[in-house]
């Protein structure tokens, strides 16, 4: 199938084939990439610019620069560890001459910031037969909706897509992926409300097996992560769908809300206990969220973040971009 400019990075996302074609040059492209991501932004990015002005504007960097860079980080929501480690490498460039003044030290950090937030491309390769991806997550984080719209771009790429409903303790999340499935032509395995998580994870894997499926999402119930029984369960389903096959879930993805902040992050850190994750979809980006956060996820838990999801429509869910945004959020203005 012929891709278009804006699916060519979900392609290249989920290792599908990518035509070489382009309707405009490569770099203009990025360049638009970027300004609607930084459009987007605005809320993180306005979060810390402030201070970083002034922390980029001295034409030597001093002790004091790199307190004020500290506080700066801190308040963005970074977390100490990830702060401490990158400060740590930026002293480090100083010492060797790379950074002088504010000017070399703007320049640095946001690039080093990329580099910290994704060591290696963050992809989800559909190599499964079919693949299996398991979303988690509290209430309220855009779970539903992102499983919705993964479920689209999928349908987009001319994948066959079944959908596990196996939040069944809301009545609500059910219709909700009801009306996606019917959106995106993917096929919706249900039950009614109160019935067992692991019948139909159970149910959904077997179905696209026997459908030829390309790819198969659960969802599971909003469970808080300390109410254990409800953790307890997670672990059931996620045990489920390797009754079907061995290497099932090939994914377990966290959807958190970016404007949790560190709250986010104990929530991560208890569910990856349970489930080990293999990413996060990070959502609400653009709103009061701190962008400092996706640093503290990959330094605190080491997964990475996958997408990104930075508005209500469909276009708002992308593969997340750790150049553009760490540009976006820590480059000067």
């Amino acid at each position: 199938m012929a891709v278009s400019p804006e699916l060519a990075p979900w392609a290249e996302f989920f290792g599908l084939p990518v035509p070489e074609q382009e309707s405009e040059p490569e770099q203009e492209r990025k360049r638009g990439v970027f300004g609607r991501l930084r459009e987007k932004l605005t809320a993180p990015r306005q979060a810390i610019s402030p201070q970083l002005a002034g922390i980029y504007a001295p034409k030597l960097v001093d002790e004091d620069t790199w307190a004020d860079l500290e506080e700066a980080l801190i308040l963005a929501d970074c977390g100490m560890p990830a702060t401490e480690d990158l400060i740590e490498t930026l002293q480090q460039a100083t010492r060797e001459g790379r950074i002088v003044g504010g000017e070399g030290l703007a320049k640095e950090l946001w690039q080093e910031v990329a580099r910290k937030i994704a060591p290696a491309p963050a992809r989800i390769p559909l190599d499964g037969e079919p693949t299996v991806i398991l979303v988690i997550g509290v209430n309220g984080s855009g779970k539903t909706t992102t499983i919705g719209k993964l479920a689209s771009r999928l349908a987009s790429l001319d994948q066959k897509v079944v959908i596990g409903a196996a939040d069944t303790f809301r009545a609500a999340a059910i219709d909700q992926l009801q009306i996606w499935a019917d959106r995106s032509g993917a096929q919706l395995v249900r039950q009614g409300p109160g019935s067992d998580p692991g019948a139909v994870t159970y149910d959904a894997v077997a179905a696209g097996k026997a459908r030829g499926a390309d790819v198969v999402i659960v969802d599971t119930a909003g469970r808080l992560q300390t109410q254990k029984n409800l953790m307890e369960e997670l672990r059931k389903v996620a045990s489920v769908a390797r009754k079907l096959d061995p290497s099932a879930p090939h994914e377990i993805l966290l959807v958190l809300d970016a404007t949790t902040g560190q709250n986010g992050i104990s929530q991560a850190k208890l569910f990856n206990e349970v489930a080990p994750l293999t990413g996060v979809v990070l959502t609400k980006l653009d709103g009061i969220a701190k962008g400092g956060i996706v640093l503290a996820i990959t330094k605190e838990l080491g997964v990475p973040v996958k997408l990104a999801g930075v508005g209500e429509g469909i276009d708002d869910l992308q593969p997340f971009d750790p150049t553009a945004f760490a540009k976006a959020i820590f480059a000067p203005e």
